[in-house]
C-alpha cells in the first residue's frame, strides 16, 4: 500500500536544515557528541524538519536510527530507541547481515537483561556497545520524536551518550512540543542545563512569516492565490505550516469558503468518508501507535479488500499515515479532534478488541499496552495481570520511574468494586510501589504509601520503621529519620537482625550529621548486635565504616583505622562480594579523606580495585576505589601515574556518580597540563550528566571551570562560574566549599593584577563572608579536615592581601602549610606568589630567586604547564635564572650536554611518550598503548618539544637515543 507522502515543500526552512547539519554532522569531530532540540507548538514543522533533517544526514553517510516518544501514561523504558532498533531492522535488505546480526543481538539483550549488581548502569553500558557494533565506524544520529514524553530510562540513555560515555561518535536529533514543558516537567531543566554546552543547541521553530506562508499556501493549491484568500489564510493560520497545508487543501479542493478551526476542517473530511473508513480512523485514534496491519484489521472486523480500501480512503482524505510498521494519525490534532466524537460505549469496545486482539496473538506481548486497552475498556480485573507485569517489565530494565506509574495504577485497579479482594494481595502492591518510587526519587510519594502499608498491616513494626527510615534520609529529613531508626530499636517485635540493621544504619546517619560521638556509640552497639547475628556481614562493614570515621574525627585515628581493617578482614571470610568492595571502598576513603596519609589511601584504592574485579564488580566499587586512587594521586603529585588510573577506569564506560567523579579526577590533571581542549571536553561532559541530577558534584564541577577560565586569562568567566556555584549549591562540605571561594578570590586578584575586567567588590565582601563561615564550620571538624580547610583558608587571605598589598608573609604560610601535607601543586603557585610578592617590593631578591626555582622544579616534574610558563615569565622580567648550574671545577669538569640531564626536565609519563616517538609511533599508537587519548598524546608531545628545545620528532628521538635510553 502507498504511503502517505508529503508533496509540499518544505518552506522557510532551508537555512535551519543547513544549521542542523552542520551541528550534527560537519562540526563533529571523530569522537565527539552534539545534539540539537527542536521546540515549537504543534504543527509548526517539527516532525517534517526530523524526517528531512534525517534524509539528508543519512544521504551523507550518517547511520540514522528514527523512534517516537509515547504519551508517559503508556510508556515502557526505552521505547524510543527500542522502536527505532526495530524500525532499522526492517529496513536492513538482506545483504546486510552483520549489520541486521548486531542490531538483533542489541535487540535480544533488552528481552534478556535482568536486574545485576551493576544496575542500570550496566544496561546503558550494554546499549552503548550494541550500538557502536551496529554503526561500524560511521557517525550515529538518533532522531526522536515527541521528547516531551521521553521516559527516564531513554533520558539517562541519552545524557551518558552525549557525554561522551559510550565511546561513539553520537548526535541527537530531537523535536519538543513546546507547550507540553509546563511547570516541573523534568525535561525543562536538562534542556537549561543542556543549552550551556557549546555541542549542544536549543533551536525554537518559529511560525512561517507572511511570505513564507503565501509561498506554502500557493505551492499546495498549484497557482498564486488571490489576495483576499492569501490574507485569510493567513490570518487564520498564524503562520503554522500544518494549518496552512489544510487550509490551502480546501482551497484547492473548492471548498465554499475557509474553515474557521481545524476542527471544522477534520470533521468536515470525517464526514466525508465512506463509512468503513469512518471505523479506521476511530479505531487508530483509539490505538497505540503505530497499530500494525494485522491489529487493525482484528479491531475492526473488515474482510481485507474491504479494510484495504478504507485505509486507503483515510490516506487520500489525509487523516492517516501509512508506513511499514503499521498506521498512525497525519498529526496528534487529528486525535484531538476525534476524541469527543464516539459515544463512551464505543470508546470502550474499540478498547476491548484491541485488548482481545493482543492477547490471543503468539508474540511479543507489550504488558503496557495490553494494559492500556483493558483499562480504558472498563475491565480493572483483566487489566490489572497486565499493569503488574509491565511494572515488573520496567523494573527489569531498571526503570523505576516508569515501575513507580504501573505500580500506581495497578493499586488504583485493585480498589476497582468488579476485582475482587481475594485476587490481588493489595499489601504487595504497596510494598513495590513504595519501593519503586523510593528509587526514582519520588519520596513524598514512597513516604505516602508506606504509610498506606502500614494501615494495611502488611509489615512488621520494627521493619516498617526501618523502611521509613531509609526513605526519610533520601529525602533529606534526617531528624525524622534519626527518630524512627530509634523507634524500630525499641519496637517489640525488632529480630537482632533487624535490630543490628537498624543500629548500623542509624549510626552512619549519625556520622552524615556531624555527631560523631553519638555514632561511635550507636556503631559499638551495631557491632555487639552482629556478634549474635549469623550471616550479618553487611551490617558489619557499614557499622565499622561508621565507628572508623566516628574515631578519626574524635582524634583517636589508630583505633578507627583498625576497626575498618578489621571489618574487611570479616568480608573477605565471607566472601560476599558487595561486602568486601564496601569494605575496600570505607578503607580507602577513610585514610584519603579525614586521616589524610594519602600514599597509603592510593595503595589501598588500587588493591582494592584488583580485588572487586576478581569479584566482578569492575564497573561500579572498581572505578569508584579508582577514582579515589587518581585523587589521592593527583594531590601527592604523581600525575602521571594518576593519568593511567583513571584512564583504566573509564575503560569500564562508567555512567552516573562514577563516571562523573573520573571524569572530574581527569580534568584535574588536564587543568594542570593546561590541556585546555580535553579540559573542556571532561567539563562537558560532566555538566551533561548532571542536567539529569546530581547536586553534590556542582561545585567540583564550577571549580575546575574557574580554575581553567583564569589559565586561559578569563577571569570574568571564572568568576562567573564561582558564583553559579555559591548560588546554586548548598553543600556542607567545608572543603570543597574552601577551594571554590579560594577560586573566586583568586579570579578577582588576576583581574586586578592583569587589569582585564575591573575587580567586584561586592564579590570580594560575599567570598571573605563565606570564608569566614567556612572557619567557623571548620572548628567542629576532625584535625585532618581542618588541615585541609586550613590550607585553602591560607590561599584566601593570600589572595585577599594580592587586592592591595600582597603581603609575602601570608604568602610564606600557605606554603608552609601545604608543603606539612606533602600536597605540591598548591605549594608550587603559594611560592610563585611570595616571589611575586617580594620581587614587587624589591626585596629579599636572592629569597625570591630561590622560591621561582622551587616552584620551578615542581611544576616542571608535574608537567603543570600553564604554572611553568607562569614561572618563567615572572624569572624572566626578574632576570632570574631558573636552571641551577654546578659551580665550574675546571676546564676538563664541564657537563656532557649528551647525558641524562636532558631528560631531567621530562616528567614521568613525558618520558613514556618520548620512548615511543623514538620508536617511530604515531600519536593514535601511543595512545593505544598507554590508555590515553591521541588528543592527549600531542598535548605531551608538544610539551616535550617546548622542554627539549626541538621542533620535529627526529630532533626528540635523536636527544632520547643519545641518552642511551633507546
Amino acid at each position: 500500500m502507498a504511503s502517505d507522502v508529503d508533496t509540499a515543500p518544505l518552506v522557510g526552512r532551508a537555512d535551519l536544515l543547513k544549521s542542523v547539519r552542520s551541528a550534527l554532522l560537519d562540526d563533529v569531530a571523530q569522537g565527539h557528541t552534539a545534539a540539537v532540540f527542536l521546540t515549537g507548538e504543534s504543527g509548526v514543522g517539527k516532525t517534517r524538519l526530523l524526517r528531512e533533517a534525517g534524509a539528508q544526514l543519512r544521504d551523507a553517510g550518517a547511520l540514522v536510527l528514527t523512534g517516537s516518544c509515547l504519551d508517559i501514561g503508556d510508556a515502557s523504558p526505552l521505547h524510543p530507541l527500542l522502536q527505532a532498533l526495530r524500525r532499522f531492522d526492517a529496513e536492513l535488505s538482506s545483504s546486510h547481515t552483520r549489520t541486521s546480526s548486531a542490531v538483533r543481538a542489541l535487540l535480544q539483550m533488552f528481552a534478556d537483561e535482568t536486574a545485576g549488581p551493576d544496575g542500570a548502569g550496566a544496561l546503558l553500558e550494554r546499549v552503548s556497545r550494541g550500538l557502536h557494533l551496529i554503526a561500524e565506524g560511521r557517525p550515529l544520529v538518533l532522531v526522536l520524536d515527541d521528547l516531551q514524553w521521553v521516559d527516564r530510562s531513554t533520558r539517562q540513555l541519552l545524557l551518558y551518550l552525549l557525554a561522551g560515555l559510550g565511546d561513539l561518535q553520537l548526535s541527537v536529533l530531537a523535536a519538543i512540543r513546546a507547550e507540553s514543558l509546563q511547570g516541573a516537567h523534568p525535561l525543562r531543566r536538562v534542556l537549561t542545563e543542556l543549552r550551556r554546552l557549546r555541542s549542544v543547541r536549543v533551536l525554537d521553530l518559529a511560525p512561517l512569516d507572511r511570505g513564507a506562508t503565501e509561498q506554502l499556501a500557493a505551492a499546495v493549491v498549484g497557482r498564486p492565490l488571490a489576495a483576499e484568500s492569501a490574507d485569510q489564510v493567513w490570518q487564520r493560520s498564524g503562520g503554522n505550516p500544518f494549518v496552512i497545508e489544510e487550509l490551502a487543501r480546501d482551497l484547492r479542493d473548492g471548498r465554499a469558503g475557509l474553515s474557521e478551526t481545524l476542527r471544522e476542517i477534520f470533521l468536515a473530511r470525517v464526514d466525508a468518508l465512506p463509512q468503513h473508513a469512518h471505523a479506521v480512523v476511530h479505531a487508530v485514534a483509539a490505538g497505540v501507535e503505530p497499530v500494525e496491519h494485522w491489529l487493525l484489521a482484528q479491531v475492526v472486523r473488515l474482510p481485507e479488500q474491504e479494510l484495504i480500501d478504507a485505509i486507503r480512503a483515510t490516506v487520500a482524505h489525509r487523516l492517516l499515515v501509512s508506513a511499514d510498521d503499521g498506521y498512525r494519525l497525519r498529526h496528534r490534532l487529528v486525535a484531538e479532534v476525534l476524541a469527543d466524537e464516539l459515544l463512551p460505549a464505543e470508546r470502550s469496545a474499540l478498547h476491548r478488541r484491541y485488548a482481545e486482539a493482543l492477547t490471543s496473538v503468539e508474540a511479543e506481548l507489550h504488558q503496557a499496552r495490553l494494559a492500556h486497552h483493558w483499562r480504558l475498556a472498563g475491565e480493572p480485573a483483566r487489566a490489572l495481570p497486565a499493569t503488574v507485569a509491565a511494572a515488573r517489565e520496567a523494573e527489569r530494565l531498571h526503570g523505576y520511574a516508569e515501575a513507580h506509574r504501573h505500580w500506581s495504577v495497578a493499586l488504583q485497579l485493585a480498589d476497582a468494586p468488579t476485582v475482587g479482594a481475594r485476587t490481588v494481595d493489595r499489601a504487595d502492591l504497596l510494598g513495590h510501589a513504595a519501593e519503586a518510587a523510593h528509587h526514582c526519587g519520588e519520596h513524598a510519594r514512597a513516604l505516602a504509601l508506606l504509610e498506606e502499608l502500614a494501615g494495611a498491616g502488611g509489615m512488621s513494626t520494627c521493619a516498617l520503621h526501618i523502611r521509613r527510615a531509609r526513605y526519610l534520609a533520601a529525602a533529606g529529613r534526617s531528624a525524622l529519620a534519626e527518630a524512627e531508626y530509634r523507634r524500630a530499636l525499641e519496637a517489640d517485635d525488632c529480630t537482632p537482625r533487624e535490630r543490628a540493621t537498624a543500629a548500623a544504619y542509624l549510626a552512619e546517619l549519625l556520622l552524615h550529621l556531624g555527631r560523631y560521638a553519638d555514632a561511635g556509640r550507636r556503631a559499638r552497639e551495631a557491632l555487639e548486635l552482629t556478634a549474635v547475628v549469623d550471616g550479618a556481614t553487611s551490617e558489619v562493614v557499614l557499622a565499622s565504616a561508621a565507628l572508623g570515621f566516628s574515631e578519626a574525627y574524635l582524634e583517636d585515628p589508630d583505633a578507627g583505622l583498625a576497626v575498618v581493617r578489621r571489618a574487611l578482614e570479616i568480608a573477605e571470610q565471607a566472601g560476599r562480594p558487595d561486602d568486601v568492595a564496601c569494605a575496600y571502598l570505607h578503607l580507602a576513603e577513610l585514610l584519603t579523606g579525614p586521616l589524610n596519609i594519602l600514599e597509603e589511601g592510593v595503595v589501598v584504592a588500587r588493591r582494592g580495585a584488583e580485588r572487586v574485579a576478581e569479584l566482578g564488580l569492575g564497573r561500579t566499587y572498581e572505578t569508584r576505589l579508582l577514582a579515589i586512587a587518581t585523587n589521592g594521586l593527583f594531590r601527592v603529585g604523581q600525575w602521571a601515574e594518576a593519568e593511567k588510573v583513571v584512564a583504566a577506569a573509564l575503560r569500564h564506560r562508567p555512567s552516573g556518580a562514577d563516571a562523573v567523579e573520573l571524569l572530574l579526577a581527569r580534568c584535574r590533571l588536564s587543568v594542570g597540563y593546561g590541556d585546555i581542549e580535553a579540559a573542556d571536553r571532561d567539563l562537558d561532559a560532566v555538566a551533561t550528566v548532571l542536567a539529569g541530577g546530581g547536586a553534590r558534584h556542582v561545585i567540583p564541577l564550577l571549580t575546575l571551570r574557574a580554575g581553567l577560565a583564569m589559565w586561559q586569562g578569563r577571569h570574568d568567566l571564572a568568576r562567573q562560574a564561582v558564583q553559579r556555584g555559591l548560588t546554586e549549591s548548598r553543600s556542607d562540605d567545608v572543603a570543597i566549599l574552601a577551594a571554590l571561594v579560594w577560586h573566586g578570590l583568586r579570579a578577582e586578584a588576576e583581574a586586578h593584577a592583569g587589569r582585564t575586567v575591573p575587580v567586584d567588590r561586592t564579590a570580594v565582601r560575599r567570598l571573605r563572608d563565606v570564608a569566614d563561615r567556612v572557619a567557623r564550620k571548620s572548628e567542629k571538624a576532625a584535625r585532618p579536615v581542618r588541615d585541609v580547610v586550613d590550607g585553602f583558608l591560607a590561599l584566601c587571605a593570600a589572595e585577599v592581601s594580592r587586592l592591595d598589598e600582597n603581603e609575602p608573609e601570608l604568602w610564606a604560610r600557605s606554603v608552609a602549610e601545604w608543603d606539612r601535607r606533602n600536597h605540591p601543586y598548591p605549594a608550587a603557585y603559594s611560592r610563585l606568589r611570595q616571589a611575586e610578592a617580594l620581587l614587587a617590593r624589591r626585596s629579599r631578591v636572592a629569597t625570591a630567586g630561590k622560591l621561582l626555582r622551587e616552584a620551578y622544579r615542581t611544576a616542571q616534574g608535574l608537567g603543570a604547564v600553564p604554572m611553568t610558563s607562569e614561572i618563567r615569565t615572572l624569572a624572566s622580567r626578574a632576570r632570574v635564572t631558573l636552571e641551577e648550574r654546578e659551580p665550574s671545577r675546571g676546564r676538563d669538569t664541564a657537563v656532557d650536554p649528551a647525558g641524562d640531564d636532558e631528560l631531567a626536565t621530562l616528567t614521568a609519563r613525558e618520558r613514556e611518550v618520548l620512548a615511543a616517538v623514538a620508536e617511530g609511533l604515531t600519536n593514535r599508537e601511543i595512545g593505544q598503548r598507554l590508555f590515553i587519548s591521541e588528543r592527549t598524546i600531542g598535548v605531551h608531545v608538544s610539551h616535550i618539544f617546548d622542554k627539549l628545545q626541538v621542533r620535529t620528532r627526529v630532533q626528540a628521538s635523536a636527544i632520547y637515543l643519545r641518552t642511551g635510553r633507546g
